[in-house]
């Protein structure tokens, strides 16, 4: 009997200390299994959006004249314009020395003269000749030197007419003038210099129209056509606009990008050579958006929590496109419909529990919705 009562009190004691344990591990696994994280979502959202392109390129002239002198050997005398001045076609930029030009042409004139004084003295001998020959006072054979003189004092006159139309156009060589209406964007010569022909002397942006370039990958090429809109911001801040001019039919074989050309023209601050993000404007497209505030960097990747019946989130990275007001527009990962996250996302990792509730207003102020 006291074996019994032994045994009864020793298992008594077991018991003891095993049910606070199990009591223990009971609470622990509630605990696991409520959620550790509380978060608000939003449902993804089908709207009509201006579909586009973001992308960054320069600035440039559309059309810079490298101007230069065709003679050589002449010294830079006078320079008429500087950088950023705004000249007229016809307006002279600079001059060389022209004297030995001038001496030239000044010979050129006097043996014009020459040849026209023989020309006019042989027109005169063949027309006495003429009447003399009528009444038989010289022979057929002294007519016709007479006839040959005219004609060779008529080549004399033409060869100096020509020399001194050449030498004409060597002096107006020594001043450079402006082909066309525009800005100068460079200048490349100083007074004294010494001018070599055919060297680039200065640059001319003629009207002073400038345009935007961008490199596009054959994917994003194929969307862009001729009249879409562009905005860029220039460095002001200030909003510029224009139109897609051209864009190049094909891609490079090494870069297998092509160029896309818009015209600005309005380029209000804008300077040639300046690298600047501009937008493209495609058309108009439906579309999924998210609030950007749902967006989070994961890996290098754009990634949103999507959350699904059982509360349970999943990591979705996701293509995006144009942003207006807050929204992004959604390419690919995301339909309309999906629930995702817009408060508590940086704590979050794929598979998570999480606690639904309703966005604060400063939430509901980020994702400019109504949830």
């Amino acid at each position: 009997m006291s074996l019994s009562i032994r045994r009864l009190a020793l298992v008594a004691c077991l018991l003891a200390i095993v049910l606070p344990g199990c009591k223990k591990q009971d609470d622990a696994a509630t605990k696991a299994a409520e959620p550790a994280l509380t978060v608000s979502v939003i449902p993804v959202l089908q709207q009509q959006v201006a579909n586009g392109l973001t992308v960054s390129g320069p600035v440039s002239p559309v059309e810079e004249m490298q101007l230069g002198v065709e003679i050589s050997g002449q010294r830079v005398t006078a320079l008429k314009v500087d950088v950023g001045q705004w000249v007229k076609a016809g307006q002279v930029l600079l001059t060389l020395d022209h004297r030995t030009l001038d001496a030239a042409l000044a010979q050129a004139d006097a043996n014009l003269k020459q040849a026209q004084a023989g020309a006019v003295l042989a027109k005169a001998n063949l027309v006495r000749g003429e009447g003399l020959a009528k009444d038989h006072y010289i022979s057929a054979s002294q007519l016709d030197q007479l006839r040959a003189a005219k004609l060779q004092a008529d080549a004399q006159l033409a060869t100096a007419q020509a020399a001194r139309d050449a030498s004409a156009l060597q002096r107006s060589f020594a001043e450079l003038r402006a082909p066309a209406n525009g800005q100068i964007s460079k200048r490349l010569v100083q007074p004294g210099q010494i001018a070599a022909g055919g060297t680039e002397l200065m640059r001319l942006i003629r009207d002073g129209k400038l345009e935007w370039r961008a490199e596009l990958p054959a994917s994003q090429l194929s969307l862009v056509k001729p009249g879409d809109r562009i905005a860029l911001r220039g460095r002001d801040g200030e909003m510029v606009e224009g139109r897609v001019r051209a864009v190049s039919p094909g891609v490079d074989a090494s870069s297998r990008t092509g160029t896309m050309y818009a015209d600005l023209p309005q380029p209000q601050g804008l300077h040639p050579g300046t690298y600047l993000e501009g937008r493209i404007d495609t058309g108009l497209a439906d579309s999924p958006v998210v609030p950007s505030a749902a967006i989070v960097l994961r890996d290098g990747f754009q990634t949103v929590f999507v959350v699904d019946a059982q509360n349970k989130v999943h990591a979705t990275r996701i293509d995006t496109g144009s942003k207006d007001g807050g929204q992004v527009q959604v390419l690919r990962g995301l339909k309309a419909g999906d629930r995702v996250v817009v408060e508590g996302t940086g704590f979050l990792a794929d598979g998570d529990v999480v606690k639904v509730v309703a966005p604060s207003a400063a939430g509901v102020a980020k994702t400019g919705t109504t949830p």
